[in-house]
């Protein structure tokens, strides 16, 4: 750990992220896996009675929504969706592609949809437009970030495990250029 000094004169404290001096740590691997249980407690009270289907949204939630349904309590089917925006940039070109489509049927079903992190909405809006060509019974969504004041979205995100401020963060599941991603906790990458 190193100290820095405030402009108060107190010192604090910076834990860098797996040893690297690169990252700094954000949200530690045990808030993280706390707010996975209290999400998937959550879920599983709203969702008794039902067999939901959890979308994953690949690269970036396959760790959050692996944690994420071996703590829900209710059975649960799970496909995957692969969207681009942002290729191995910070910034999101702004155009939404579809990598790869769902293998499951989702007509009259309970759908999740799992994404690591909402900044600006964009792929959110496209993965609504989507989903809701099916008809499903329900469309929810989980987030592990959530950026402030940064989407436009018309609908709820029922389901958010941190509200940040815009910075551009990787690990558990988040990457920089496809790298970061193993880390167990949400850091910051200070420089790259």
């Amino acid at each position: 750990m190193l100290m820095n000094k405030k402009s108060t004169g107190k010192k604090k404290t910076v834990k860098k992220a797996k040893g690297n001096k690169n990252l700094k740590t954000f949200i530690s691997s045990q808030k993280v896996a706390a707010r996975v249980k209290a999400l998937a407690r959550r879920i599983s009270k709203d969702y008794a009675g039902k067999v939901p289907i959890f979308i994953g949204v690949l690269n970036g939630s396959f760790i959050f929504i692996s944690d994420l349904v071996r703590e829900v309590t209710v059975d649960v089917e799970i496909d995957f969706l692969k969207l681009s925006s942002y290729g191995d940039s910070k910034i999101s070109s702004g155009e939404v592609r579809l990598l790869k489509d769902l293998n499951c049927q989702i007509e009259g079903r309970d759908i999740i949809i799992v994404e690591d992190i909402i900044d600006s909405g964009l792929s959110m809006k496209y993965i609504r437009d989507l989903v809701l060509q099916h008809h499903p019974a329900s469309l929810e969504f989980c987030a592990l970030l959530m950026k402030k004041g940064l989407s436009n979205l018309s609908f709820n995100i029922k389901y958010v495990g941190f509200e940040i401020e815009n910075r551009f963060v990787v690990g558990y599941g988040l990457d920089y250029a496809q790298k970061y991603r193993n880390l167990k906790e949400v850091a910051i990458l200070l420089n790259g």
